[in-house]
C-alpha cells in the first residue's frame, strides 16, 4: 500500500484543516489506518485511529473533540477533520496503514507497516 498524506498548510489558532491520505497498490479497505504526528524536536506521536469499517475510532486526549478521523474506501482514502486549531498542533502529520487485524485500531507507531510522506501543518497564534 502506498500512501500520500496532503492537505497541510498554515493555519491561525481556532481555524480548521482537513487532511486526506490517498491509498493506492493494496488492499485499503481491509486495512486499520491512522494518524500521527511529529513536532519539531519532539517523538512521533498517536493522535487518532480508525477501523477498517470506520466503525471504530480512537483518539488521543491532546484532540479529542477537535479532531475526527474518518475513511471512504470506495476513494481509498482516510481524513482528518481538524477544527479548533492550537499552536501545539503544529506538526508534520503522518498517514499509516496497518496490516494487522482490520478490526482493530492501534495507537502505537510499530504496529503500522505503511506510512505515507507527511505533511506540515503550521498553526500560528
Amino acid at each position: 500500500v502506498q500512501l500520500q498524506a496532503s492537505g497541510g498548510g498554515l493555519m491561525q489558532a481556532g481555524g480548521s484543516l482537513r487532511l486526506s491520505c490517498a491509498a493506492s497498490g493494496g488492499t485499503f479497505s481491509t486495512c486499520s489506518l491512522g494518524w500521527f504526528r511529529q513536532a519539531p524536536g519532539k517523538e512521533r506521536e498517536f493522535v487518532a485511529a480508525i477501523s477498517w469499517s470506520g466503525g471504530s475510532t480512537k483518539y488521543a486526549d491532546s484532540v479529542k473533540g477537535r479532531f475526527t478521523i474518518s475513511r471512504d474506501n470506495a476513494k481509498t482514502t482516510m481524513y482528518l477533520q481538524m477544527n479548533s486549531l492550537k499552536p501545539e498542533d503544529t506538526a508534520v502529520y503522518y498517514c499509516a496503514a496497518s496490516k494487522a487485524a482490520a478490526w482493530l485500531i492501534y495507537i502505537r507507531s510499530s504496529q503500522y507497516d505503511y506510512w505515507g510522506q507527511g505533511t506540515l501543518v503550521t498553526v500560528s497564534s
